[in-house]
């Protein structure tokens, strides 16, 4: 009887400021096993993927947080410090986030402070973590109502994608994830833009294939702009297209990140019109509605405005505000915030 020929795990690199980070592209979640060692590993998630994915984690050491971006919070950090206390975890622990974009920030900046630094790594398990959360290095918790207020940018040292978890995912979720892929496509990416208005859920839900290429698409193209631009000096800041409207209304409204995502979106189209001359304004709306996203709301536009100031964006009396030029090409402008706050009260 011939023995079952074994596939050697393959990561692809990618090269950052100060750390190589491995990504292994639809490796199956078995193969953590490979890459760090069971006794001196802790596995972070939340209850809802500890519930559905019990069996996996057998066998690891594993912390259970409460899901919801309402416990992205400094006491979240410190029960998990003092988990981790208790269970004799030292400066060779590594650190594995498996869930989406809450538990990913809290991994990563848990492992940045404590013991002042451990390795760590991620396994995300939603859309939105799949193509954004996970990618780039950006860990940190809210305050009040002030989106990653605190936090540290420090790379994993591998990503480790696991398809299977999208077969739990929520109709919600994937609607989230997808935000930021229309994201990605609107700075970045007009084919792709294109290729989203030709499709949809039915294609990416029903299709292994086509989720797997649009997924490692989207982390390329996140990744890409990280590499130039770690520290959000220059083009990284294109990635917040939508973000800081958005986030000023996230948390106010209770909405889902890629709802505030969506109607960020559409009012930085709008706010383009004015300052960039952009005209298709109307396709971004049209395809984010495609996919079930919100696109224009009511909201106290002075409470925003205050929240808005605090944005880590502003730079004194003013705020890079990404817009667009065109579908594919996103620019940041400078905005003198009395002139932000005429725009944002006429909207």
């Amino acid at each position: 009887m011939s023995k079952a020929v074994t596939r050697p795990l393959k990561a692809q690199k990618f090269t950052f400021s100060n750390a190589t980070v491995q990504y292994y592209f639809a490796a199956g979640f078995a193969a953590l096993k490979h890459i760090v060692d069971i006794k001196h590993t802790v596995l972070i998630t939340d209850e809802h993927i500890y519930a559905l994915h019990e069996k996996r984690f057998k066998g690891w050491n594993t912390i259970v947080l409460k899901a919801g971006e309402e416990f992205k919070v400094q006491q979240t950090v410190d029960a998990v410090i003092d988990e981790l206390i208790s269970m004799e975890a030292d400066r060779k622990t590594t650190l594995v986030g498996v869930g989406g974009g809450v538990i990913t920030d809290i991994t990563g900046y848990v492992a940045a402070v404590y013991m002042r630094g451990i390795r760590f790594g991620f396994v995300p398990t939603s859309l939105l973590a799949l193509v954004d959360a996970s990618i780039g290095g950006k860990n940190g918790i809210d305050v009040g109502v002030y989106k990653n207020l605190v936090g540290i940018i420090r790379q994993p040292d591998f990503l480790l994608h696991d398809m299977q978890f999208l077969n739990t995912l929520p109709q919600a979720e994937w609607e989230n994830g997808f935000a930021e892929i229309i994201k990605h496509a609107c700075i970045k990416d007009a084919a792709m833009f294109k290729q989203l208005e030709q499709h949809s859920f039915r294609t990416y839900q029903g299709k292994k294939k086509e989720i797997c290429a649009l997924v490692q698409r989207n982390a390329l193209i996140k990744t890409k702009v990280v590499q130039q631009d770690e520290f959000e000096t220059g083009d990284r800041k294109l990635l917040n297209f939508g973000h800081t409207l958005g986030h000023a209304l996230e948390n106010q409204y209770e909405l889902s990140h890629g709802q505030a995502v969506s109607i960020g979106m559409t009012y930085a189209c709008h706010i383009s019109e004015q300052l960039t001359g952009f005209k298709q304004t109307e396709r971004v709306v049209q395809l984010l509605e495609k996919y079930n996203l919100p696109t224009y709301a009511e909201f106290d536009k002075q409470k925003a405005l205050d929240v808005l100031k605090h944005d880590k964006k502003r730079e004194r009396t003013t705020m890079n505000y990404v817009l667009l030029d065109k579908i594919g090409k996103g620019v940041v402008k400078n905005i003198p915030l009395t002139d932000l706050q005429e725009i944002i009260m006429a909207l």
